[in-house]
């Protein structure tokens, strides 16, 4: 029982609780097998190391695998074409255990500086050298290529690279490259200045598309928690649990093992059976959710770091998720092919959504934390919220009952442009202190658009279905009555609840409940 799950560094099948990595790792060695070069370019903690890692251990029957972090080099290597020579020959040295006759003492001449010419053609010449002599086709590996703190420099090496590629089999050279970072080649400079003009000519145009799926599917997690149950017999519903895993982070590996290590620490072996079993329910793991959000991590720092380096991307997932904005999918979009890079977005039904459930919560959180100290509704919420649990449970009527009457009383002068623009938002200020600590919510993104809004409140395991909707005319408004319907059949409720943001002047605000069936639906109008 000593495997654990892991979120800090390489994965380990000896330590580690993984998924199965091998129908990633042969669709990786068929495109090695093609002699391709390529960038295996993926978001933060996507499991980048992990897999170049069990990619060399599965390459190594039929290749010469050389596996570099260019974390490893440092920044002075990269201040002109000498010191990266002489790093690049050292790493190779320090990887390599078996060179051909003579390669390894040249190699070494450029380590400690004593060739006669230090210089990436002379550099190339050797490794074509060493590629020619070779039993085996020799395959270059590279991870953390973000490091390369010299732009220039690391473009001229990728030069040679290319111009070695393209004379073809003739002419001896690498057989395969693999490039791994958060950034696409063409970012890099983007990437190092912000603020400078981007460059987009890279020479690793030779670089093959990299498709291969790298997020967890729902099958994966769950041979990934079979391994777990295996070891502690807690006797959870594996399905269901990877289920919702899956849900939540969309597959995203670091958001999947850090649920999973917050839910595993409340098991040890003196735990008995019956708490076993509380640890790996559907409640524990809604507790899980919000400890990972409550918690910095390196991942949520990193998101914030980089929406304060790109604003206007931050401008639009505040737009997606408050006013409902809905942009077409285009990859060459500057901001989309940004945000979708970093991993905060993602293509769905040819829209932009945010790529995840968990990082869809946490940028809500993120702005509202930013306004929240100035905005009324919050502290009128913060102050009564102990009036709206009893018993404990959330009484969501009388949260809508205060939140029309506090929106009343607070924006009655506001215009109709305001209250469209801001309206979910405030609710959702309102709301954020009355269940923090003991409940969650997320919007249900097939339904966030400029006119309506879904929110699913998850209050110690029990929810609850809230319809946001800008007023438009009754027939609209029945519609969404019948999704709601729809949603309310779905989760199993009885009960739901309808906001609308109305602009007409004849309009009846308060709230009001329609039986429609055996359903009740509890309508609130602002």
């Amino acid at each position: 029982m000593s495997r654990v799950f892991n979120v800090n560094g390489t994965c380990r099948p000896q330590k580690h609780y993984m998924v199965d990595l091998t129908s990633r790792l042969q669709e990786i060695k068929k495109m090695v097998d093609d002699g391709e070069y390529f960038v295996m370019n993926r978001a933060r903690q996507f499991g980048k190391t992990t897999t170049l890692n069990a990619l060399a251990d599965y390459l190594q029957k039929d290749y010469v695998v050389v596996s570099l972090d260019f974390q490893t080099v440092g920044t002075l290597s990269f201040q002109n074409e000498q010191t990266f020579v002489a790093a690049f020959a050292e790493e190779l040295l320090d990887n390599v255990e078996d060179f051909p006759d003579g390669i390894e003492a040249q190699l070494q001449t450029f380590a400690d500086g004593s060739a006669q010419i230090s210089s990436f053609g002379a550099l190339f010449r050797a490794i074509r050298a060493w590629c020619g002599k070779s039993d085996k086709g020799v395959v270059l590996m590279i991870d953390e290529v973000d490091s390369a703190s010299n732009n220039q420099v690391f473009l001229d090496f990728l030069a040679q690279l290319r111009a070695y590629y393209l004379k073809g089999p003739k002419v001896p050279a690498f057989w395969s490259v693999i490039l791994a970072g958060v950034y696409d080649i063409k970012n890099l400079k983007q990437k190092l200045h912000p603020g400078e003009e981007s460059k987009y000519n890279s020479p690793w145009n030779i670089a093959a598309d990299f498709v291969v799926d790298m997020s967890f599917s729902a099958k994966d997690i769950s041979s990934m928690l079979l391994q777990y149950e295996m070891d502690w017999d807690t006797g959870m519903e594996v399905d269901n649990i990877s289920q919702l895993l899956y849900d939540y982070t969309s597959g995203y590996p670091f958001l999947v093992s850090r649920l999973c290590q917050i839910m595993a620490q409340n098991v040890t072996e003196a735990s008995p059976k019956e708490e076993r079993a509380k640890a790996w329910n559907a409640e524990a793991f809604q507790g899980a959710v919000r400890e990972i959000l409550k918690k910095t991590n390196t991942l949520f720092d990193d998101m914030v770091k980089k929406l304060a380096d790109y604003p206007k991307l931050k401008e639009m997932i505040y737009s997606i998720l408050f006013q409902g904005s809905r942009y077409a999918y285009e990859p060459d979009n500057e901001l989309i092919r940004i945000g979708e890079m970093f991993g905060f977005l993602k293509e769905r039904d040819g829209k932009v959504c945010v790529s995840n459930r968990i990082f869809e919560m946490k940028l809500y959180n993120l702005f509202l934390s930013e306004e929240e100290t100035d905005v009324k509704m919050f502290t009128a919420a913060d102050t009564e919220k102990n009036q709206f649990i009893r018993g404990g449970h959330l009484q969501m009527e009388l949260v809508l009952q205060k939140f029309c009457e506090y929106f009343e009383d607070i924006y009655a002068d506001a215009d109709d442009r305001f209250v469209e623009d801001n309206g979910r938002r405030i609710f959702l200020i309102f709301l954020k202190p009355i269940i923090n600590g003991s409940g969650n919510y997320y919007i249900e993104a097939r339904t966030r658009n400029m006119k309506r809004t879904d929110v699913i409140i998850d209050y110690k395991g029990v929810q609850n279905v809230v319809e946001m909707k800008i007023w438009h005319g009754q027939e609209y408004n029945r519609r969404g009555e019948d999704q709601l319907l729809e949603y309310m059949e779905y989760y199993h409720l009885d009960k739901g609840y309808l906001l609308s943001f109305c602009f007409n002047k004849k309009k009846q605000t308060g709230v009001k409940q329609l039986q429609l069936g055996d359903k009740v639906l509890v309508e609130a109008v602002v």
